[in-house]
């Protein structure tokens, strides 16, 4: 049985534009409106797979943030993982938080970096337990300092086969700027957004590749 639903906030200047739009494509505002919300509650079932870019400096700014994405993690029952790196103090500090290094074999730069990779990914999904995760990736950047070619090729891998639930690859600045542009542009492309922490204070960065006119454009 059909309901009216009554919605607030909505005025004369909405209402009036969106009646000139149902008039253009020929359909009721009742009809737009039932779109929009079958669309929302069509997203809101889709578990989301989402992959971004952590950009930070030192690791006092990066703990905090730690934190605040634990609470953030444990109040939505995800799965908390994440892949360590050579850095053993950020190691220790997230495993007294209960989140579980799924790297299981010490990673080396001879290693069959897909091989390598899948089986960490494998390792995810399993201890997993089919929760949405919350993964955090700091072997990325060992990986990246060793080859940026291997790095970009395991970040493509893995934006095309993203898992459900958040992951974060952390960077490092310091590491990230001595490579050339070419590359750090890369590793920017292949994320869904890129995100810099400074202080106690996260940016966005937005990285959009424009003509040479735009340099004389207000």
């Amino acid at each position: 049985m059909p309901h009216n639903i009554l919605i607030r906030n909505f005025d004369d200047n909405v209402y009036s534009q969106l009646d000139d739009l149902s008039r253009q494509k020929g359909v009721s505002i009742n009809s737009i409106v039932k779109d929009a919300v079958d669309r929302w509650i069509k997203n809101q079932k889709e578990i989301p797979k989402r992959h971004h870019l952590l950009i930070y400096d030192n690791e006092k700014d990066l703990k905090r943030l730690l934190r605040t994405i634990d609470k953030f993690a444990r109040e939505s029952d995800w799965h908390r993982c994440f892949i360590s790196s050579s850095n053993l103090s950020i190691t220790e500090f997230l495993e007294k938080l209960d989140w579980v290094d799924e790297l299981t074999v010490p990673f080396e730069p001879q290693n069959d970096i897909m091989k390598y990779f899948n089986s960490i990914l494998k390792n995810i999904v399993k201890d997993s337990k089919n929760k949405e995760i919350c993964c955090i990736d700091f072997l990325i950047n060992d990986i990246f300092k060793s080859s940026m070619i291997e790095a970009i090729k395991l970040e493509k891998t893995y934006d095309e086969n993203r898992l459900g639930g958040l992951v974060f690859c952390a960077y490092r600045i310091d590491d990230l700027i001595k490579t050339a542009i070419t590359g750090m542009i890369e590793i920017f492309d292949l994320h869904e957004q890129v995100f810099m922490l400074k202080g106690e204070q996260i940016y966005k960065v937005h990285c959009n590749k424009e003509s040479v006119h735009t340099l004389f454009l207000s």
